[in-house]
């Protein structure tokens, strides 16, 4: 199975895709590629949101994915950024559904969870355990794409757990 995972923002859209191994649980996780999409500050949103959504269309038909995970948006303060990133968000979730991508969405609690095990892990905790448990050479770059990478984490970790609670008929 090929996760994809999507930190979702106008400036800057982190991905990350996994290969998970079927039925093999978390310890057949590699990771296939990661990166950020972006786009120029000094453009209108419109033209923005067609770069990356042109951008992860390809994206999509390069990592063919059997499922989508994207982080739910969380604002505390800019709420004229909050708008910014959820338009974005919603042209990834277009861009997903018109290749016809399962989407799981998850909330940062919950990716900190599934990564680290504790729901206020730090920024750093996060792209320790992304690194680590994907056995990478180097910490992913720029924060955005570790980001990713710790929500397909998370959505291999939910994945691995209900194929399990199936098996045992929970």
């Amino acid at each position: 199975m090929v996760v994809l995972g999507i930190d979702p923002g106008i400036g800057i859209v982190g991905y990350g895709a996994l290969s998970v191994a079927r039925g093999a649980g978390l310890g057949h996780v590699s990771p296939l590629g990661h990166g950020v999409i972006t786009t120029p500050a000094n453009t209108e949103i419109p033209l923005r949101l067609e770069e990356i959504y042109a951008d992860l269309s390809v994206l999509i038909d390069r990592f063919r994915p059997d499922a989508a995970a994207i982080e739910e948006l969380f604002f505390v303060n800019n709420i004229t950024t909050g708008i910014a990133v959820a338009e974005a968000r919603g042209v990834v979730l277009l861009a997903l559904r018109q290749k016809s991508v399962p989407i799981f969405e998850y909330s940062p609690m919950q990716v900190k969870i599934a990564v680290t095990g504790y729901g206020k892990a730090t920024k750093r905790q996060m792209i320790d355990q992304v690194t680590l448990r994907l056995g990478l050479s180097e910490k992913p770059k720029p924060d955005d794409a570790a980001d990713a990478l710790a929500v397909a984490l998370c959505h291999a970790c939910s994945a691995a757990a209900t194929l399990s609670s199936v098996r045992r008929g929970i």
